[in-house]
């Protein structure tokens, strides 16, 4: 059979193809990857102390990954500046899905954009796995506080600015950030009481009458609330918090104010998307069972999973609407 130049150039176009296709077919067969391997252990990394709400978030979806992959899911925790030495510890790992780390926002976007940081890593050294908690902000009074609303506190600041003692935990953290905010919303000042040590030691501060306004996040005076010890003002979120079902948003009292520690997961630059593809739907089916939403509700811990690509479009977002703050933070 006589071939025409034309077939033949239709025939080679082909053959080209065929090959594409059979290179292609191999080389993704050759991408596929075993993980996680049996007898390896996964780590992830936390930059705050055992014992905080951070730490016991992390050990829950810690329990529900071991079961969920079948291998052995630790904690390893780095505390320190504010957990900056986590995410040094965790962005410096090896890129093979075996250490991975809590994000914490405000701090790990903190971090890197405030240069007096002197942060080792970017942003791209981080690789968005699941957003898994978000915890917002509130304000608080003791029982016996003659300040019954959040109208009452800014009426006070407003008559006595700079005067009205109000805690955080520290610099740029985000009650830090939240109060930062409602100054500026308000037209007012308050007098920032920083405790370093913790959220513990600005809850004796407040029950001992030490202080005239507690800033910290919904998961924090569960316990006192319950107890009778404190009266919650508002809830810095876009809805009423299940914990404290009668108590109002910032937005009902005129201050759209929303503002959270919101606390996620993420993997070194470099590891393979298969593999970050593996520990993120596992993250997710852990997120999505009723045992881990109970475990977490009897915390006072809000879950709010995140796709890996709407956490990084959150994450996004967060980096722009905290850079206005950051020269504000340092004074």
């Amino acid at each position: 059979m006589k071939i025409t130049p034309k077939q033949g150039l239709m025939t080679a176009t082909a053959l080209l193809v065929s090959l594409s296709l059979l290179s292609s077919t191999a080389s993704s067969q050759s991408r596929k990857v075993t993980f996680p391997e049996k007898g390896k252990t996964i780590q992830i990394i936390v930059g705050f102390a055992a014992g905080g709400s951070t730490d016991v978030g992390a050990r829950l979806l810690a329990k529900g990954l071991e079961k969920e992959l079948g291998v052995p899911v630790v904690i390893v925790n780095r505390p320190g500046a504010g957990g900056q030495l986590g995410y040094v510890a965790l962005t410096q790992a090896k890129p093979d899905g075996y250490t991975i780390g809590n994000t914490n926002f405000p701090s790990a976007v903190v971090t890197y954009l405030d240069p007096a940081r002197q942060a080792t890593y970017k942003r791209n050294d981080f690789i968005p796995l699941a957003l898994h908690v978000v915890d917002p902000g509130l304000f608080a009074v003791r029982k016996d506080s003659p300040y019954k609303s959040l109208k009452d506190v800014i009426a006070a600041a407003k008559a006595n600015p700079g005067k009205i003692t109000i805690s955080t935990t520290g610099l740029q953290t985000d009650e830090h950030f939240a109060i930062l905010q409602l100054e500026k919303m308000a037209g007012v000042k308050f007098a920032p009481v920083h405790f370093s040590q913790g959220i513990a030691s600005a809850t004796t501060a407040l029950l001992g009458g030490k202080i005239d306004v507690f800033a910290g996040n919904v998961g924090d005076l569960l316990g006192q609330y319950k107890a009778g010890e404190v009266r919650i003002l508002g809830v810095m979120d876009d809805r009423r918090s299940p914990f404290y079902p009668n108590v109002p948003t910032f937005a009902a009292y005129g201050y759209k104010l929303e503002n959270s520690a919101s606390r996620g997961f993420a993997a070194p630059a470099g590891t393979p998307t298969e593999v970050v593809n593996v520990l993120s739907k596992a993250i997710q089916k852990v997120a999505s069972s009723e045992a881990h939403k109970q475990e977490m509700k009897n915390l006072g811990l809000t879950l709010r999973y995140m796709t890996p690509a709407k956490y990084r479009a959150y994450w996004s977002t967060y980096e722009t609407d905290i850079q206005d703050l950051l020269p504000l933070s340092r004074q």
